[in-house]
């Protein structure tokens, strides 16, 4: 199978930015005459369209371009797009490429490729397209900093004594749908996001500091004012349960991990199992937002 890719960056293009904002771009395709098969889209200024007639490579593009002279005809070539910014002209070729990606002898993936919902993904409901926020696994890490009793009674979920643990759970973003696990035990909450992580000392209850309730857990406080500091995530649990009421089933196949945080989008069948053991829709959880 054909893989897609990008185009080579022309001269004046850092890596990082793209930096032409002058109208000089256009974008064109190379077309089988035999078939009238579009085959390769380009884009570019000057003479840029005719470059790839030349192309001595043992790219899937060189080797269709030599087989359509080798039976004497040329490849027909077509202005799609005209007086394009370099950056518009980008996008423009990106949407054309991921419309026929399957078809084309492009190479990679090219700029704004994060933009674009992955091929063969029609039949699933994905973050970023479908709905803004995502459905996250988070580890309770319960131990000498945190416990789950008072994440379920407190509203939140905690992680921090180094960065390394923190920083995935301040990744989250309001409206994101998290469902806790607890190891040894199995998953325990769903919630919703209500406002991104912060240090321990700077997390409120109704106005009050977190030091004004009794936790299980007071030494949720070490380190609170270095970068080993705990941060908390406010948590709206809308389906919780105590440690013992936890949801598990052993080898069943449901998923779980020793890291912070996890997509559970393509885990199907935990998705399924927490759907009947919550009596929940996280599907439309995340589509209310």
């Amino acid at each position: 199978m054909v893989k897609i890719a990008t185009f080579a960056k022309p001269e004046n293009v850092t890596s990082n930015r793209m930096t032409d904002n002058t109208a000089t771009y256009y974008v064109y395709v190379y077309i089988d005459p035999r078939n009238f098969e579009e085959f390769y889209y380009g884009k570019g200024t000057g003479s840029r369209k005719n470059a790839h007639l030349t192309d001595d490579s043992d790219t899937e593009k060189a080797k269709r371009i030599k087989a359509i002279k080798k039976e004497g005809l040329e490849p027909i070539i077509k202005v799609i797009a005209k007086e394009l910014t370099e950056k518009e002209a980008f996008l423009v070729e990106k949407t054309l490429i991921w419309k026929l990606g399957r078809n084309l002898t492009n190479l990679s993936s090219g700029h704004f490729a994060d933009k674009f919902r992955p091929h063969d993904t029609f039949h699933q409901d994905l973050s970023g397209f479908d709905f803004n926020n995502g459905l996250y696994y988070v580890n309770v890490g319960e131990g000498p900093h945190r416990c789950w009793a008072d994440c379920k009674e407190f509203g939140f979920l905690s992680a921090g004594q180094d960065k390394k643990w923190s920083d995935p759970l301040r990744t989250l973003e309001p409206g994101d749908i998290v469902v806790a696990y607890l190891k040894n035990y199995g998953y325990v909450g769903i919630g919703r996001v209500t406002e991104k992580a912060v240090r321990v000392n700077d997390f409120k209850i109704d106005g009050k500091s977190l030091r004004q309730f009794k936790l299980k857990e007071p030494n949720i406080f070490d380190n609170c004012d270095n970068d080993k500091s705990e941060f908390l995530v406010k948590i709206d649990w809308l389906k919780s349960v105590d440690s013992k009421q936890a949801k598990w089933k052993s080898k069943s196949g449901l998923f779980t991990s020793q890291l912070i945080k996890a997509s559970l989008q393509g885990q199907l069948t935990t998705r399924q199992y927490l759907e009947t053991e919550f009596n929940i829709k996280l599907k439309d959880l995340l589509l209310t937002e």
